[in-house]
């Protein structure tokens, strides 16, 4: 088990690296600004649900194997920035601005969960992260590689889970407010659209 000096410099460098502007975070506040705290509070947990399979890859190695295959690397990319795109489309064309998902709350936080979920694990830069990240702070005298990489990975997503649910709370506040102006809904929702399609072609435009 890494030492506690390694865990708080760890958690340190995530904090700053989840604050950071970057897909998942601004993804998550354009979901909570368009639809509520409740729907950007699932989005965000499904992102750290993704965070997982990323984590599970750099454990088991597979995120080399993905860095080794250019074309299994650009063929993951880019559908994911083909689902970033679809969510795009879908939110321009949306014309319930500032409701939540269709369905009963419990089918629309599962609908949030899941979008959230694939966002996130169809971004092979993140598991690439994680398998370039996580080994810094492990130490081959303290025990299995494996395990270590493995807590390392559980704290940076139990971060995730924390710093991504204040910012959609932060963010739903504020959209319950504009809530006072139901024309501003249709705009919020082509916020969100644009937002999601400009970074489904930053994903697939990256290192062309």
């Amino acid at each position: 088990m890494p030492s506690l000096d390694t865990l708080l410099a760890f958690l340190g460098i995530a904090v700053l690296v989840t604050l950071a502007p970057g897909p998942d975070n601004l993804m998550v506040v354009g979901q909570s600004l368009a639809h509520g705290c409740r729907s950007g509070l699932s989005f965000a947990l499904g992102c750290a649900s993704g965070c997982l399979t990323h984590i599970a890859w750099a454990t088991l190695g597979v995120a080399a194997l993905v860095r080794a295959s250019p074309s299994l690397f650009m063929g993951i990319k880019l559908a994911g920035a083909a689902y970033l795109l679809w969510l795009g489309v879908h939110a321009l064309r949306r014309r319930d601005g500032l409701r939540p998902a269709p369905g009963t709350p419990a089918q629309a936080w599962l609908h949030d969960l899941r979008r959230g979920f694939v966002a996130n694990a169809l971004n092979p830069k993140v598991g690439l992260f994680f398998l370039a990240f996580l080994p810094q702070f492990t130490d081959p005298e303290r025990g299995s590689l494996s395990l270590q990489m493995l807590l390392l990975g559980l704290l940076f997503a139990a971060q995730t889970v924390v710093i991504f649910g204040a910012m959609a709370l932060a963010a739903g506040a504020i959209g319950r407010e504009l809530t006072r102006r139901p024309g501003l809904g249709p705009w919020l929702d082509r916020l969100c659209g644009t937002l999601f399609i400009g970074l489904a072609l930053r994903l697939a435009c990256a290192d062309l």
